[in-house]
């Protein structure tokens, strides 16, 4: 239970942390003023996803050059904490984060010892521009004005970026990000996270309907890779007035030969999860089957099962009702799921054990447990017929509602079968022995 728990609070944050090294530095040139904008250069590096889940996501920085003064320093929004505290403000919704700012080559050999990609583009900025973004930069870093309320999809470590960006342009950049996603806020969560089905299914449990609403090309850019994509195709009025590319040039540091992209769309394991529901929820009944022809094996099976689907089922039910009403977490808040699978879930829990011993009272509690269940998941279910339900939960409930039916279809399976024609009982040793009486 304490390992998963601690799964649950590694994923949400997964959704939340990211970062590079950095160290203290004094105020450069362009925070005072001394550089000319014709010395310096801006550029948006993007760092590839790595491994853990901290870091699926991908990062971004920008980088700031003075190339009369050979200086150059990396700037960071994705600075954090991680001890007790972050854990803390986590579960309250009000994580810090703050931007700081470190070596460019020791920042760039960091990532490609990871083996995660280092791509770059020099802005195709005005010197004016240039002075503008580098001086904001300098300024951000400050102690009075570095820290900032983290959130993963709308004020991040990379839509800090894009803003500054936007703002050195014009306001181009939001001008050309007002065009229709290609995919909901749901759906990169899911191509994204794709690396590991359950995690990925974990964190599709615990959001809710906010993150399946449509968005623009500007709401994609909270990703580093998305960002990328719309600096390089954005255009800018040139000197002579004609538009060129934002992006003057690009290369890459380090392009790793091993690490693949994140997929282009999100995969479709809907029908996998669909047959992994359908296996637990029948696994339930053929146990429930096989106790009736007096095997002991069966009902600690089936005892034991209920203690693991309570746990893994209820422990993310019960954080949905915490994450509602005791944080600021909204994406959380009215979550469907929560028809599914809930804080009654866990009453399957100390029931299943005592199944186990074979405890009658244990029973008859499981089998109301299980079709309360049913209950709230049908009714979930015929709710989406309503606008207002339109969460895209199909992927929980093709897990958890054949589980639940299973689960309670394993405690009304007698009454199950007398439901069924040529399924009832008979007591056929009960019969011969009569027979045997009349005869003697």
């Amino acid at each position: 239970m304490p390992r998963l728990s601690s799964l649950i609070v590694a994923s949400l944050l997964g959704l939340l942390l990211s970062a590079s090294p950095a160290r203290a530095a004094s105020v450069p040139p362009w925070g005072t003023g001394e550089s000319r904008g014709e010395d310096l250069s801006i550029w948006l590096v993007t760092f590839s996803p790595g491994d853990d889940v901290f870091s699926w996501w991908g990062h971004g920085s920008l980088v700031v050059e003075d190339r009369a003064r050979n200086m150059q320093r990396l700037y960071n929004y994705g600075m954090y904490s991680f001890d007790d505290q972050t854990v803390v403000h986590f579960a309250k919704g009000r994580l810090e984060f703050w931007v700081g700012e470190s070596s460019v080559n020791g920042t760039f050999r960091f990532y490609k010892s990871l083996g995660r990609d280092v791509r770059v583009q020099e802005l195709n900025l005005t010197p004016q521009q240039r002075v503008t973004v580098a001086k904001k930069l300098a300024d951000n870093v400050l102690p009075e004005n570095r820290d900032y309320l983290y959130e993963h999809y709308s004020d991040n470590c990379v839509t800090r970026l894009r803003d500054m960006i936007d703002v050195a342009v014009g306001g181009r950049l939001s001008e050309a990000e007002k065009a229709p996603a290609r995919m909901t806020l749901r759906e990169h969560t899911r191509r994204y996270t794709a690396v590991s089905p359950p995690v990925s299914f974990l964190l599709d449990f615990m959001m809710n309907d906010s993150i399946d609403k449509p968005i623009t090309r500007r709401e994609e850019a909270f990703l580093p890779d998305e960002l990328e994509q719309q600096v390089a195709e954005l255009k800018v009025p040139g000197p002579d007035g004609q538009p060129v590319s934002l992006v003057e040039k690009q290369w890459n540091y380090y392009a790793s030969p091993s690490r693949p992209r994140p997929p282009a769309q999100p995969p479709n394991f809907g029908p996998w999860i669909l047959a992994l529901g359908v296996l637990l929820g029948g696994a339930a009944l053929g146990l429930a089957a096989w106790e009736k022809k007096g095997s002991r094996a069966a009902r600690i099976l089936l005892g034991l099962e209920n203690v693991v689907v309570g746990l893994v089922l209820g422990i993310p039910g019960l954080a949905l009702v915490i994450m509602w009403v005791g944080t600021n977490h909204v994406v959380t808040h009215h979550n469907e799921n929560l028809f599914l699978a809930n804080p009654l879930t866990l009453l399957a829990v100390p029931y299943g054990l005592r199944l186990t011993w074979n405890s009658a009272k244990a029973r008859a509690r499981l089998k109301w447990v299980w079709s309360l269940l049913v209950a709230t998941g049908a009714l979930g279910l015929v709710l989406k017929v309503l606008p207002w339900f339109d969460q895209d939960n199909w992927r929980a409930i093709a897990l958890i509602l054949p589980i639940s039916l299973g689960m309670a279809g394993a405690f009304w399976l007698d009454r199950l079968r007398a439901l069924v024609p040529g399924t009832a009982r008979t007591p056929p040793r009960q019969d011969a022995q009569v027979s045997s009486l009349k005869a003697s």
